[in-house]
């Protein structure tokens, strides 16, 4: 098990440091720097009131924190420290780049302030499924008795992680896109891309920019860059990266695994890649059935896992046992009910196309509920892709029309409603409509392909408003 390499440690005495960005990563980062005795100034470029009470509390600290103005470099700043939400594109950011001042994201700032001795980094990229591969991650580590926790886009800041009291020996980390554009020195011990497929090029600008920050993550790895073979973006992203001496190309499948892969075989996950004579031998890691739901793009997310794992030099007991202890998040193709022989499932979080694919392809025949906003999105080849699982579908949201074409282009012969209202009591009659279509042995499926915001605060509040919607059907024996 290897031991990350540790950053030469700066002095930040002194140093004239402007974090952009008030929230979540935003106010932690100013507070960490100040507390090394950085001039820290704050630029944010709201002024509501509940900036000005987080300001309050920055400048009661000693902080200068200025609303209203994200876009104008402060005098003297020597490095800016940003939030991820804040694009490339961003005023502050050419000035920055002008004036030569480096920008760090506060994944960069969390791998500098590293100690010595500190926890390597096993991690984790890609468009769909990088949360529940990292919880994973995390649950096959600590069955193998190791000190862990899943930190980054997770909701653990990995600020908290690196500088906090508790000891690790690894970190089973989430990396966003946003995150890894902001992060050049980052190497990991060994890292993880599931997926690529077109999301947030508003932020990135292309798809091919988009990759290449995905691809980030392979840099400098020590031990393994672990790829999608049924993806080949993301073997390209591996061929590209500048890695250590050793570091090893290590492929997973949901096919029969050649050698350096992971894959399945007659219902079992197996190695090919951390065994002795990997040519001929392969070692049993876990059944199918142990994995939580048994979904194709999960099996996928628990081979990512167990290939880190194993790369960390982890036994195949603690990866089964792993696997087994493990329930994903909520709103992540969870079973909410069965209903007089009808199946209904909560993918709330399949917020894009490919999320919304991989769900599709794990049920037959389905009544699909979908719909939200498109952020830019297309929807024909999900259609054409997925028509032979439809049974029906029930359209929500404000860019519903947009599927409604498609599913004309591509899937005439399947029955859609189509409602006309973005409130949030929507949902009740979307579920309504969706029991009317659906026959036994069905399963109705909320795999929106759309962000959640024209009608809910998140995609958990969608999810729960369609677990309500189902449990209310189900207490009144309508369904």
């Amino acid at each position: 098990m290897g031991i990350g390499k540790v950053t030469e440690q700066l002095d930040w005495n002194g140093k004239k440091v402007t974090v952009a960005g008030l929230g979540v990563s935003g106010i932690p980062a100013a507070r960490v720097l100040h507390a090394r005795g950085a001039l820290v100034t704050v630029v944010n470029d709201g002024d509501d009131e509940r900036s000005r009470a987080q300001a309050a509390e920055l400048e009661a600290e000693g902080i200068t924190v200025r609303l209203g103005d994200g876009a104008t470099l402060p005098t003297g700043t020597e490095l800016i420290v940003t939030t991820p939400g804040w694009r490339p594109d961003k005023p502050l950011f050419a000035a920055a780049a002008e004036a030569g001042v480096e920008v760090w994201g506060d994944v960069e700032l969390a791998w500098r302030l590293r100690g010595p001795g500190s926890a390597p980094w096993l991690a984790v990229t890609g468009t769909n499924g990088k949360t529940t591969t990292v919880r994973m991650l995390a649950s096959i580590l600590e069955a193998a008795g190791l000190r862990t926790a899943a930190v980054g886009n997770i909701g653990v800041s990995l600020l908290d992680a690196v500088l906090g009291e508790e000891e690790y020996d690894v970190l089973a980390v989430e990396l966003s896109s946003y995150q890894l554009h902001w992060a050049p020195s980052v190497r990991a011990h060994s890292a993880a891309v599931l997926n690529l497929a077109p999301d947030h090029l508003d932020w990135h600008g292309s798809m091919e920019a988009y990759a290449a920050d995905k691809g980030r993550i392979y840099e400098g790895n020590q031990v393994a860059c672990v790829y999608n073979v049924a993806d080949k973006a993301t073997e390209d992203l591996v061929r590209e990266a500048d890695v250590e001496e050793g570091c090893r190309a290590i492929g997973f499948t949901l096919g029969t695994p050649g050698p350096s892969q992971l894959g399945v075989v007659e219902g079992i996950l197996v190695d090919r890649a951390f065994v002795e004579n990997r040519q001929k031998n392969a070692q049993e890691l876990a059944e199918v059935a142990d994995v939580q739901p048994p979904a194709p793009h999960n099996i996928a997310n628990a081979l990512a896992a167990a290939a880190l794992a194993r790369a960390f030099g982890v036994e195949a007991k603690a990866v089964r046992d792993g696997l087994k202890a493990f329930r994903p998040d909520p709103h992540r193709i969870e079973l909410v009910e069965e209903v007089q022989g009808v199946t209904y499932v909560d993918d709330s979080k399949a917020t894009n196309t490919h999320a919304a694919e991989a769900s599709l392809a794990a049920y037959d025949p389905i009544v699909w509920i979908a719909g939200g906003l498109a952020k830019g999105a297309t929807f024909d080849e999900l259609v054409q892709r997925s028509a032979k699982h439809l049974r029906g579908a029930v359209l929500i949201g404000a860019d519903r029309a947009l599927i409604r074409e498609a599913l004309a282009r591509h899937a005439p012969e399947v029955p859609v409603v189509d409602l006309d209202r973005t409130d949030t009591g929507a949902m009740s009659e979307a579920v309504r409509e969706a029991t009317r279509l659906a026959h036994p042995g069905d399963t109705v499926l909320l795999a929106p392909a759309c962000a959640s915001m024209d009608m809910f605060t998140n995609y958990n509040k969608r999810g729960e408003a369609f677990a309500d919607a189902v449990r209310a059907l189900a207490a009144t024996g309508d369904a």
